[in-house]
């Protein structure tokens, strides 16, 4: 493990206030279970900044919950010219963002760019739904797929470390 390079992971969605907060709980929950948390930093964005400052969405905290994770204490931002240097990789949660992010990359722009779920080794083109206008079960859903994304990544840097 003591081999093991920093890195700098940005989880990217629509809001960040539904996929992205709940995959960066999630991550950081698994990160910190196996004595990674030092060792990797973990954010999360939003492409448009209509919930900048607040909270995740409800519903996405309370299925964090359920599941032991606390992502009350997060707060909505959007996706900044920054960010394409300052981390190490860009993790979309479905195409139309990954897109988007692609598009809006600033000249030097450094990080990586994947699909979340193609990055954590879960399907080269998996894609998280966005839960945002459906039902607790889409919520739990997304929380299924963020978190066995969150186990890959741990079980991928652990093994690469």
């Amino acid at each position: 493990m003591s081999r093991l390079v920093r890195q700098r992971l940005l989880i990217v969605c629509l809001g960040n206030i539904c996929r992205s907060p709940m995959a960066e709980g999630a991550l950081r929950s698994r990160l910190n279970e196996a004595g990674l948390g030092q060792l990797v930093e973990v954010d999360s964005a939003g492409l448009g900044n209509w919930h900048a400052g607040r909270p995740p969405d409800r519903r996405a905290i309370a299925c964090a919950a359920r599941h032991g994770v606390d992502i009350s204490d997060l707060r909505a931002r959007q996706l900044v010219d920054a960010d394409y240097t300052r981390f190490d990789a860009l993790l979309c949660a479905d195409a139309d963002v990954l897109y988007t992010v692609d598009a809006h990359a600033p000249l030097g722009a450094t990080a990586a760019t994947s699909l979340l779920l193609g990055w954590s080794g879960l399907g080269e083109n998996a894609q998280i739904p966005d839960p945002y206008t459906l039902n607790t079960a889409a919520f739990e859903h997304a929380w299924d797929l963020v978190d066995a994304a969150a186990a890959a990544i741990v079980k991928r840097l652990a093994v690469h470390g």
